[in-house]
């Protein structure tokens, strides 16, 4: 079986390691190169570095919809493409290529968290569980039939190791119950309301102190390692922006306001709309990550967070 694979991020390039472990991959579509670092040196994506290192076929492009893409496409002659986070939309001329068509691994339980950020917005709203769905692509946005779903439990995983995790579940199931068996898989349709999960954005990874502490924590853990939970301190006219990495929940009690800061030798509090929080990783403007009871001890006053 010849395969065309589509990705771009680290989860797709993990993903195209395993396929390549037994499988035939005729070749890859990933985005371009990308500027990276203080350099802006063009970096190819972790999904091109695999196929080149393995001697597959590239086309990067930042469109499927090109006539360019359809003819290499057709070219490979693939009886099914498989795609991870490509980062754009398949038409459906390259979609009726492949024999077998088209499946999309997705990293929630469809049709809950259609979109960029499944991830993210799972940890965000407090879901309990999540899971992967490999489904059929269709023009619409992951809208199309499901060919195999596997729910995973959330805990207190960031968004990193969350997709870290399900990565994992999403290999198993596109090659243990998916392509050996692609001839003959039931497909069901999607069922229940859509929820939709927008891409994310540095503004919206800003702290709202006035939150209360859960809902605060929960953003931490969505926006780590990106584009990571931020806000300012000090002088308002020339305020530094401070990474929040992790934190958790102080002992009951504390009376601090949204965003007043407390520092004791062993740790930084910070009041929220409702309880207080424990900072315990940050990053500073211009240094690395550092425990949050290091970083505090190396202040003057107690700074307030806005």
């Amino acid at each position: 079986m010849r395969i065309l694979f589509a990705g771009t991020p680290q989860p797709a390039a993990d993903t195209l390691a395993a396929l390549l472990r037994g499988w035939d991959v005729a070749g890859v579509i990933t985005r371009p190169d990308a500027a990276v670092g203080r350099s802006k040196k063009p970096v190819p994506s972790a999904v091109a570095a695999v196929a080149q290192a393995h001697g597959v076929p590239v086309l990067k492009t930042a469109s499927a919809k090109t006539d360019e893409t359809c003819d290499w496409v057709r070219g490979l002659a693939p009886d099914v493409a498989v795609v991870v986070a490509y980062g754009g939309l398949i038409p459906q001329r390259v979609l009726e290529i492949p024999a077998q068509g088209w499946l999309n691994i997705h990293y929630s339980l469809l049709p809950r968290w259609r979109g960029a950020a499944p991830v993210q917005a799972a940890i965000l709203a407090g879901d309990e569980s999540t899971g992967v769905t490999v489904f059929r692509l269709v023009p619409e946005l992951d809208a199309g039939p499901v060919l195999a779903a596997r729910e995973h439990r959330l805990a207190q995983q960031t968004a990193g190791e969350l997709l870290e995790e399900l990565t994992q579940v999403g290999i198993e199931v596109l090659l243990d119950e998916v392509l050996p068996r692609i001839n003959g898989l039931a497909e069901q349709p999607q069922t229940g309301e859509p929820t939709y999960a927008g891409k994310i954005t540095t503004a919206a990874a800003r702290i709202d102190w006035a939150r209360d502490a859960a809902h605060i924590a929960r953003a931490v853990r969505a926006y780590n390692p990106a584009p990571a939970a931020w806000t300012l301190f000090g002088d308002p006219a020339a305020a530094q922006r401070l990474r929040v990495l992790r934190v958790h929940a102080a002992a009951a009690g504390g009376s601090l306001a949204p965003g007043e800061v407390a520092i004791s030798k062993r740790e930084v509090r910070v009041g929220t709309g409702a309880g207080e929080l424990v900072l315990d990783e940050v990053q500073p403007p211009g240094k690395p990550v550092m425990r949050a009871a290091d970083w505090g001890r190396g202040l003057h006053v107690a700074p307030v967070f806005t």
